[in-house]
């Protein structure tokens, strides 16, 4: 039995890059996908209004990355964040990646906002301070691609670390068995993250920029989160386990 994900898409990509990369709910389909747990996906577009019809049950919901603010008060993010509330407080799974581990700590009571470091661009790593029996495999350190000038700068209560540095101390949390947050980008790839430093190459700076295009030689560890993430929702899901 597959897990069924619902995915909050809250952007859309540059129009020059919609053809080979489509929307963020594509490229977490391609990851998962490439993941041992089987899942099948439905993607909204929640900055448009799109979500699911009352009813539908899903064993997570993933909110991805965005060049909104987390913080910002657009209408579109208000109604997302009472969506999440509601979800949360039925007990339904949920997941964050970037704008959407900034939003879900705001939502639960944490803080997110612009970071005093500046941005944070290209290949980071980080130390792993905690460890579940979904970390599986488990590693020492964890390199993701990040692309964020915003970060979360208080948890909400109940949360545990999972990754941090010096740059980016709440780089992922988890509460419980219920909510699990990347600040970085799994589901990224190499030459996309290369293209976002490319149109933002003005204004990242010239020193900036030349240390992140430098960072891209190394790997990173996108389906390694990947299988977390999908082994964090299968481990108590099963079918018909939603709360009403």
């Amino acid at each position: 039995m597959s897990l069924r994900i619902c995915i909050l898409e809250t952007d859309v990509l540059r129009p020059e890059l919609v053809a080979q990369y489509q929307g963020y709910g594509r490229m977490f389909e391609q990851l998962f996908s490439r993941q041992p747990i089987a899942a099948e996906f439905d993607v909204y577009n929640v900055m448009n209004g799109d979500y699911p019809p009352d009813g539908d049950k899903f064993d997570a919901y993933l909110v991805t990355g965005s060049k909104a603010d987390s913080f910002g008060d657009d209408p579109w993010i208000q109604t997302l964040k009472a969506y999440l509330l509601k979800l949360y407080e039925r007990g339904e799974k949920l997941l964050g990646v970037c704008f959407g581990h900034q939003l879900l700590a705001l939502t639960l009571g944490g803080k997110a906002e612009r970071a005093d470091k500046g941005w944070g661009v290209g290949i980071h790593r980080y130390s792993l301070a905690a460890h579940a029996p979904w970390m599986d495999p488990e590693v020492s350190e964890l390199t993701l691609l990040i692309s964020h000038q915003d970060q979360v700068t208080e948890l909400p209560e109940g949360a545990t670390v999972i990754a941090s540095s010096d740059f980016c101390p709440n780089a992922a949390y988890h509460i419980r068995d219920q909510v699990l947050c990347f600040q970085g980008h799994p589901e990224f790839v190499h030459d996309y993250s290369r293209a976002l430093l490319d149109a933002r190459k003005d204004f990242l700076g010239h020193e900036v920029y030349q240390k992140a295009v430098a960072s891209l030689a190394s790997e990173h560890q996108g389906d390694l989160v990947g299988e977390w993430m999908m082994r964090f929702v299968g481990q108590t899901a099963k079918a018909g386990d939603n709360a009403a």
